[in-house]
């Protein structure tokens, strides 16, 4: 009972401690919450104080701004004010300076129409005039004027003509002295060696035996090999050696090579024949697309198609008065690069024309047509400047020159022809040129003799004195050079000499 007494005490007892704790709890939870309001409450008043004072900043900001903003305001409104009285004054100066132009183009137009009738009737007076004079005189405006000059002509044909040799020595120094600086120049700064280079078509043996072997049994290696490469071959009696005979120089040097391989082989036979033509090709393409490219290179003319390059280079094996084509093309290249920085035209144009304006020869024995025309068809294929294609086509003169460049081309080209040792002429071809040359004078009325001679640079002319005069004289010749540049081509240039003379005999008895 008692044991139940005390267990009920201790639960009561505890009972009470819990209660007792969860009350103090409550007292403490109600002192830390009442602290908690006041902190809070400070907190909203110090939020309260800093957002009025951030709001009277934005304010006296916002009223500053304001203040600034009308100032500005009123500042471009005054400027643009200004602006629209000064616009306002030129527009009305302009409508000022206007009518003040309109009243002097109505000043001019009448003044105009005034000017015009005083000039109608001025004419209409000559005219009269004119007329009474016909009458008078019994002659026309027409036979006058030439009577006139006639008579003139006759009073003051030595003065005239003392003038005019003044006037033309004069002119023709200063233009002969500069075109010397410039050619000088130029050929100067070229300074290449002229060589003639011909493909050789007879080719020397060892010894007279290997003919048997270059024959064959019963001619089969001679024709396999004529078949092979396109080439005659021609076996004379002449002891060591033996021709090949070809249009194509391509063709001759390619059986030429073929040739030596297959006699340093010693295996002459069709089968050999044939691979023996096949590496001969393949060499000389090679050597082709070498030349044509150095030939560029050399030139200074760049950016050119591959194909391009194969053509020109084909020019290495082909020869012009026994001049090489290749070699002639890259000095022409240079000397109208040359004269064109002389005379301020475009050097690369130039040396680009001139390095191409025999590109046809290259293939003329294969395509119909002039070699001017087939090179103009290849450069147009391989899409060349029309620039270019110009200063090309006119150095035969088979197209006018429609630029600079194609007479600097032009003349690029006569002075690589026409240098000393860079062609050899046939003595046929030169006695024909020079009897061509006399053929054009002694056409001429009132000549007597004419006389080539300097190898064809100069044609004398002698001329009868009693039917031309001093002046007819100098008309003559430059008749005849004119004739001369017409008919004939040639490198250079020819000088025409007229020479009148008077003698008068007589015998003492």
């Amino acid at each position: 009972m008692e044991l139940k007494i005390a267990l009920l005490l201790v639960a009561l007892a505890g009972v009470i401690g819990i209660g007792l704790g969860y009350y103090l709890r409550f007292i403490i939870s109600l002192g830390k919450r009442g602290s908690m309001e006041i902190i809070v409450r400070q907190m909203t008043l110090d939020a309260e104080v800093k957002a009025k004072r951030i709001i009277e900043e934005a304010e006296k900001k916002g009223a500053e701004k304001a203040a600034q903003l009308t100032n500005e305001f009123k500042e471009r409104e005054r400027e643009l004010k200004q602006t629209e009285e000064r616009l306002v004054r030129k527009e009305e100066l302009v409508d000022k300076r206007q009518s003040n132009n309109d009243a002097e183009q109505e000043a001019l137009a009448k003044k105009g129409e005034e000017i015009q009738k005083t000039r109608e009737k001025a004419e209409e007076l000559v005219r009269a005039q004119q007329e009474q004079l016909e009458k008078t005189a019994g002659l026309t405006a027409e036979q006058a004027r030439n009577e006139l000059i006639s008579s003139i002509e006759k009073r003051y044909e030595k003065d005239i003509e003392s003038r005019m040799r003044k006037l033309e020595l004069t002119g023709n120094e200063k233009l002969e002295q500069r075109a010397k600086e410039i050619l000088t120049t130029s050929v100067h700064r070229l300074g290449n060696s002229v060589v003639s280079d011909v493909l050789a078509t007879t080719m020397a043996l060892p010894n007279d035996e290997i003919k048997g072997k270059i024959i064959g049994k019963e001619g089969r290696n001679i024709r396999a090999f004529e078949r092979a490469t396109g080439v005659d071959v021609i076996v004379d009696d002449t002891p060591g050696t033996i021709t090949l005979s070809s249009y194509d120089p391509i063709r001759r040097q390619i059986a030429r090579i073929a040739l030596e391989n297959l006699i340093l082989d010693g295996r002459i036979q069709p089968a050999k024949i044939e691979e023996a033509v096949v590496k001969a090709e393949a060499e000389i393409n090679t050597i082709i697309k070498k030349k044509g490219t150095e030939a560029a290179y050399e030139a200074r003319v760049p950016n050119l198609d591959p194909k391009l390059l194969m053509i020109l280079g084909r020019l290495y094996f082909r020869t012009s008065y026994g001049q090489n084509v290749l070699d002639h093309s890259v000095e022409v290249a240079h000397l109208a690069g040359m004269l064109a920085e002389e005379l301020g035209a475009n050097p690369a144009v130039a040396r680009a024309g001139a390095l191409m304006h025999d590109i046809g020869k290259a293939v003329d024995h294969e395509v119909t047509g002039t070699h001017v025309e087939i090179g103009r068809r290849i450069l147009q294929k391989f899409g060349v400047g029309e620039d270019v294609v110009k200063a090309m086509q006119a150095h035969h003169e088979e197209y006018p020159y429609e630029t600079p460049e194609s007479m600097i081309v032009q003349v690029a080209d006569a002075i690589s022809g026409g240098r000393p040792g860079a062609r050899r002429d046939s003595v046929e071809n030169y006695i024909k040129r020079l009897e061509e040359l006399e053929a054009i004078a002694n056409k001429m009325p009132g000549v007597e003799k004419t006389y080539a001679i300097a190898a064809g640079r100069e044609i004398r002319v002698i001329v009868k004195p009693a039917e031309i005069t001093d002046l007819d004289a100098r008309k003559l010749a430059r008749d005849i050079a004119d004739k001369i540049e017409a008919d004939l081509q040639y490198p250079g240039e020819i000088k025409v000499s007229v020479i009148r003379e008077t003698r008068v005999i007589e015998y003492a008895r």
